[in-house]
């Protein structure tokens, strides 16, 4: 019997949707149990085996969840599904739940640039407080998981320890059989500017710095992982123009979140909130320390 659990957020959009088929996939290849909840603060008392009319209050919410879980079990008919009406707030029902789940996963709307996060306000408020690995996910214009095939991309920043977040990375792919592309962008120092534009030479000296860098922090996950073939890109760059255009053509993003933010600053770095704008693939979200 699996111990784990991936819990999905379900509204009554294709998002949705395509979260509970990326869950389902993720559920199988972890032979874990995958949950189904939708939150809603209005849901009535049901008694216990009384049927379902359509002028109930609770009608929509459970078709909801119904229409999701039949969704998945048509295309994983073996997975262990369950299923949960909570009468919550969602954002509170969601972190909730994220506590007692290995991973959350979350239907994201394709937002322009100028629009919000994903899912809103209760996606912000998610994101900046989940303790548990989330993925938000985006449907093609088939209704499925967008990029549900291709390579893991991993944004490191080389700022701090994270072990969870490449653990994450690294368990990821070498699951789903694929490669792990490792990014990072280190911006230049403003000495690199001049009037006729960046100083190749300073450009090509921060690059090799931040690739030496990488390197060494590599090589004990490569150790860790030596099946998992990994390859690194290092530009002197936007961090976050570096991790989008690695992604363009990922099956996953992976980016992380310390816990730990200092004081006055927002609730997600410039990298993460750029990917939650931009990445056409689905992007998880590793809090760590």
């Amino acid at each position: 019997m699996t111990s784990e659990v991936i819990t999905v957020g379900l509204d009554a959009s294709e998002e949705a949707l395509a979260a509970a088929l990326w869950g389902a996939r993720e559920a199988q290849l972890r032979n874990a149990t995958l949950h189904l909840m939708h939150a809603w603060i209005l849901l009535a008392s049901e008694p216990e085996g009384a049927p379902l009319r359509a002028e109930d209050q609770n009608y929509w919410a459970r078709w909801i969840v119904d229409r999701a879980s039949e969704r998945v079990l048509d295309r994983y008919p073996d997975l262990s599904v369950s299923e949960e009406l909570v009468p919550e707030e969602p954002a509170a029902a969601l972190l909730r739940a994220a506590w007692e789940s290995d991973l959350l996963v979350l239907g994201s709307r394709n937002m322009a640039p100028v629009a919000s996060y994903f899912l809103g306000d209760i996606g912000l408020r998610v994101v900046t407080r989940v303790q548990a690995p989330l993925v938000l996910v985006r449907p093609d214009d088939g209704g499925r998981p967008a990029h549900d095939q291709g390579d893991v991309v991993l944004g490191l920043s080389l700022h701090g320890p994270c072990d969870g977040l490449v653990s994450f990375a690294c368990g990821t792919a070498t699951r789903w059989r694929v490669a792990l592309r490792v990014v990072h962008g280190r911006s230049l120092p403003a000495s690199a500017y001049t009037r006729g534009g960046v100083d190749p030479a300073m450009s090509a000296a921060v690059a090799e710095d931040a690739r030496t860098e990488l390197t060494a922090f590599l090589r004990p996950w490569r150790e860790r992982f030596p099946d998992l073939p990994m390859t690194t890109a290092v530009t002197a760059d936007g961090p976050a123009r570096a991790v989008l255009r690695t992604a363009a053509d990922a099956g996953l993003l992976v980016l992380g979140r310390r816990r730990h933010r200092p004081a006055l600053s927002p609730p997600v770095g410039h990298v993460l909130q750029a990917a939650m704008h931009h990445a056409a693939c689905p992007v998880a979200v590793v809090p760590h320390d």
